[in-house]
């Protein structure tokens, strides 16, 4: 491997703990309480959050491939450092609004960005077989630094309350210092691949930047359309990024705070939580293969729904271990229901765009999850709350395995998956649609000659 490879390796391992490493995670909760915030206030925020990330999501990555991934990561720590300042300068409701807005704004820039610019660094230094490795050992660098410092979070705002914001505002100045140290990529043309002609105007890149926005955007629609097996995954993997994400975010401090656990504990525990998930994402083997990843999902999110309810009935130290069971089962899951969206995603569609649609739906769902735990809380009532969410879990996943059942019981259907021609088929009707890059059908006559697959 190259220097400059190596250069890029280590500057992105830097960007990413750093612009990640939010020491106010464990108790962003209390710290508005105590700011003052109710919790239908606390949780309108949360719900607004995930709106906004939805609004931001699928733009941003186009913005990315038109001004460049780098001038991205700089733009997005510049905006994550502020969006930590907000609270320290107003610790009010207005203040928590625009932290939060600001903060989905500036992982939404760096989300796809921060990938795009390794994978392009390292093929032009030809060290492509390195990109998945650089990419877990920037995830496991990340979540090895919030174990080590979120059990710090407690004492450390015992000598200044404002420290969590502080902190987490001088790492995300750090990871814009990584950012401004990348080398610049060589320029190319996201539609082409090739380098770009100096002629053209204005006029021109925006026509182009809409007429790319309109191009995904509607190949994605039509290949959801065409594959329903392909939708019925996307709503599995609700389930699954709902209950993980309003429990180990939303959910966490008001769960420990109900039972009797300090404050200055959360990061621990958020600590233990963590350490939980990332050995369980990093062996989805261990689950075997008897039964299909859709299968394994199901009933995954019903282990998640079965943990919810079973938090409501332990004392402090059942909760923890229960939060880390939790989380364990949130990383095994993960990993399955990525790769059931890749393999349900036909070939020659636009794939980092239905990718992206996925996460809209599923931080949509969350945004009105959000505004209902917030009227739980509001009400008392966390327990019902819990359970609830349980319940609903078991009916949808009880549901959509009956659909499963009932599609893959035909002939030519797998028992695992899709029946064996969708994906061709999801293919086929995607034919000719502009940004799809499948070219029109051919005769029958033509595909025949041609062979098989």
């Amino acid at each position: 491997m190259t220097a400059p490879a190596r250069r890029i390796i280590r500057l992105n391992n830097g960007f990413q703990l750093l612009f990640n490493l939010l020491w106010w995670m464990p108790v962003f909760y209390a710290y508005q309480r105590q700011a003052g915030l109710s919790d239908g206030e606390i949780f309108g925020i949360q719900s607004i959050y995930y709106v906004a990330f939805c609004l931001f999501e699928i733009p941003t990555g186009i913005v990315a491939d038109r001004i460049g991934a780098r001038n991205c990561l700089r733009a997005g720590a510049v905006v994550m450092t502020a969006a930590n300042l907000a609270p320290v300068l107003a610790p009010s409701y207005t203040g928590f609004l625009v932290h939060f807005l600001a903060i989905a704004a500036g992982r939404s820039l760096t989300s796809g960005a921060a990938s795009a610019y390794l994978y392009d660094g390292l093929r032009a230094e030809g060290a492509d077989e390195h990109y998945l490795k650089a990419e877990g050992q920037a995830r496991a660098l990340g979540l090895a630094a919030k174990v080590l410092c979120w059990p710090l979070v407690g004492p450390l705002m015992a000598v200044a309350h404002a420290a969590p914001y502080v902190l987490s505002a001088a790492a995300a100045a750090g990871s814009l210092a990584c950012a401004v140290a990348l080398p610049r990529l060589a320029p190319h043309d996201p539609d082409t691949g090739r380098v770009p002609d100096k002629g053209g105007g204005k006029g021109g890149g925006k026509g182009r930047f809409r007429g790319a926005l309109l191009r995904d955007a509607g190949a994605a629609l039509h290949c959801v359309r065409a594959s329903p097996w392909l939708a019925l995954v996307m709503v599995q993997g609700v389930a699954v990024f709902t209950l993980s994400r309003i429990c180990q975010v939303n959910l966490f401090q008001p769960v420990l705070l109900d039972h009797g656990i300090a404050e200055n504990s959360h990061g621990g525990v958020l600590a233990a939580m963590t350490v939980a998930e990332a050995v369980a994402s990093a062996r989805p083997q261990w689950l075997g293969r008897r039964l299909s990843p859709v299968t394994w999902v199901s009933l995954l999110s019903l282990a998640l729904a079965g943990t919810l309810a079973g938090i409501t009935l332990g004392g402090p130290w059942t909760v923890v271990a229960l939060l880390c069971v939790f989380a364990a089962i949130t990383g095994f899951a993960y990993p399955l229901q990525r790769k059931l969206m890749n393999d349900a995603i036909p070939a020659h569609a636009p794939r980092a765009t239905l990718l992206s649609v996925e996460s809209i739906i599923d931080r949509a769902v969350c945004a009105l999850a959000a505004v209902a735990a917030g009227a739980y809380l509001s009400a008392g009532r966390l327990d019902a709350l819990l359970w609830h969410s349980a319940l609903v879990t078991l009916a949808v996943m009880i549901a959509l395995q009956l659909v499963l059942r009932k599609g893959s019981s035909g002939p030519g259907r797998r028992p695992d998956g899709p029946p064996e021609s969708a994906l061709p088929e999801a293919g086929d009707q995607l034919a000719g649609v502009p940004g799809s890059g499948v070219p029109a059908r051919r005769p029958v006559e033509d595909r025949a000659a041609g062979g098989g697959r």
